[in-house]
């Protein structure tokens, strides 16, 4: 196995290809070995710190068992737990937990704030710095994402048309990490990537940049498109899913105006649902995949999510598992 001991993941964009590739293989052989009953204790005695600011499913339990099935143990913090609610840094944290444990693992969304915080961690840390979500990324959602296309469609997935689409939704407001960590990791892989968004819902143009280059360098493409059934033509595969429009709007939470424009602009769109109409508009064999939870009858309709045929979501939120895992193994120095 790959050691990177003591590596930081705050994004997919700070590892390289073969690091990258070398994670996924790792994945799959977790994902066999549990299958087969095999016992991991790869991280005997290891303990990993899991801290909160937002709720959590997928990634809180993929840590979480993750930990415990390679030997080790995980502490579940919240801010009202911790100090933080009293004003502590994150350097302070950082530096307090790294001489306590083997790993740091943060989840901080707030806009303009969570992946600041991510990286002053990263620089007073003795140990790794994992990201299970920030305001710009989340690495561990497209690590599960790219494994599952793997197992779908292959390793080589150079060519292969993925779609990430905007989608109504009014259940909470969501970051622009997943779609941005989308566009930046499939770019690397080759995929030919569309994203299909409503011009007031803009991902961040630094970001965006960094996935042009990436499919330059790579061989795959990147192209917008302002109409979700354009989006969804030829594609192999759909990702529709709700983000906001913060780019580039640091106070927006403070600021009752915006959150007023953000309102009308969403209703604005109430007809960007995935159902089977749009499937139909796909390639005759494309998958649906969303990173959960999904709205359901506002972003795609039961039909879709349910169906055998199209959606894959739940090997993807399996696929939260193994690849955890093996960032964890990777980062932390596990011996085999």
């Amino acid at each position: 196995m790959t050691s990177m001991n003591g590596k930081h993941f705050i994004t997919t964009q700070d590892w390289s290809k073969e690091e990258l590739d070398k994670a996924l293989e790792l994945s799959f052989e977790l994902k066999g070995k549990k299958k087969a009953g095999e016992i991991t204790n790869w991280l005997t005695n290891q303990t990993v710190f899991m801290l909160f600011y937002e709720q959590s499913t997928r990634t809180r339990n993929s840590m979480g068992c993750g930990i415990t099935q390679l030997g080790g143990n995980s502490h579940d913090l919240t801010p009202d737990k911790m100090q933080l609610s009293h004003g502590e840094t994150a350097k302070d944290t950082a530096i307090v937990l790294s001489r306590m444990g083997h790993a740091i693992a943060c989840r901080n969304c707030f806009y303009d704030v969570g992946n600041r915080y991510l990286r002053e961690m990263a620089k007073h840390s003795e140990v790794p710095i994992l990201s299970l979500q920030d305001d710009f990324y989340h690495p561990m959602q497209v690590m599960a994402d790219t494994m599952v296309m793997q197992e779908k469609f292959g390793k080589n997935l150079k060519g292969l048309k993925v779609t990430i689409s905007w989608a109504y939704a009014t259940s909470h407001a969501k970051p622009l990490s997943v779609p941005q960590s989308q566009i930046q990791m499939f770019t690397r892989y080759g995929m030919d990537v569309t994203v299909a968004a409503p011009k007031e819902f803009p991902l961040m143009p630094d970001l965006v940049d960094t996935a042009k280059r990436n499919a330059s360098e790579c061989g795959g493409s990147l192209n917008f498109v302002d109409d979700m059934d354009a989006g969804f033509e030829g594609a192999h595969v759909v990702i529709p899913k709700n983000w906001g429009g913060f780019a580039g709007l640091s106070d927006w939470a403070d600021d009752e105006a915006h959150r007023n424009e953000m309102k009308n602009n969403l209703g604005k769109y109430k007809d960007w649902i995935c159902d089977s109409r749009r499937m139909n508009l796909a390639d005759k064999d494309v998958k649906y995949m969303h990173a959960l939870p999904a709205d359901r009858g506002n972003e795609v309709t039961d039909e879709v999510i349910d169906s055998e045929k199209w959606s894959i979501i739940y090997d993807e939120a399996e696929n939260r598992l193994h690849t955890a895992k093996a960032i964890m193994a990777m980062t932390m120095g596990a011996s085999k």
